[in-house]
């Protein structure tokens, strides 16, 4: 299949990912998302043994080890929004080592640390953590514009909320704060109190039917 809506219908998709569970089934409510860990060769055997039809793996990673030839697909924002600040690595220090500040600063890139505090903005407001299946990206496009798309759904994907901004960079905070506000008022807040049930019954993790 050359993306999700291609799948059969009945389909088993491995992934521990509540968030990518969310919106493959909004997608296709007959597909079923199950636990599926490991690392990139233990996924790869697994799938090629039938224990599951398809799984998702990050194409960043399968470059970095010169596996890309594996990816039967590349799936688009549009169809997949990744985790807020996903790919982004942060880097810390004293606040007074300006030696080590010198040197950090010479590594930031100034696009992704706009998008980051946008992406990271929308997610403060939604107050979600990595067991929720809330999405969000943010771009700096050339003309100097950023674009955020964001989404936060039901771990089955029945109810799924989305927003999109787009304006200056300097406002990257204001932005994403302004989607999560959106979104929060849309769900209304029996949607969030629900998802914190779900949180403590489950632990925020797909169901575990197939074994490491």
């Amino acid at each position: 299949a050359s993306n999700i809506a291609g799948l059969p219908d009945g389909s088993l998709i491995g992934s521990a990912s509540l968030r990518r569970q969310a919106q493959i089934l909004a997608i296709n409510p007959t597909l079923k998302v199950v636990n599926f860990r490991g690392n990139v060769q233990t996924r790869l055997r697994k799938l090629g043994e039938g224990v599951v039809d398809a799984t998702l793996l990050a194409i960043a990673g399968l470059n970095r080890m010169d596996m890309d030839d594996v990816a039967t697909s590349v799936l688009d924002m549009d169809e997949m929004l990744p985790a807020v600040a996903q790919g982004a690595i942060g880097i810390q220090c004293r606040e007074d080592d300006e030696k080590s500040l010198k040197y950090i600063m010479a590594l930031s890139c100034q696009d992704t640390k706009t998008a980051v505090d946008c992406e990271r903005a929308f997610l403060a407001t939604l107050d979600g953590n990595c067991r929720t299946p809330i999405a969000g990206q943010a771009k700096v496009l050339p003309d100097g514009q950023l674009k955020f798309s964001g989404l936060i759904a039901s771990p089955d994907g029945t109810k799924l909320y989305r927003a999109e901004r787009t304006g200056s960079a300097a406002d990257a905070v204001a932005l994403g704060e302004d989607a999560g506000k959106e979104l929060r008022a849309e769900a209304g807040e029996q949607f969030f109190a629900d998802m914190q049930a779900y949180q403590q019954e489950t632990g925020g993790r797909p169901p575990a039917q197939v074994a490491a």
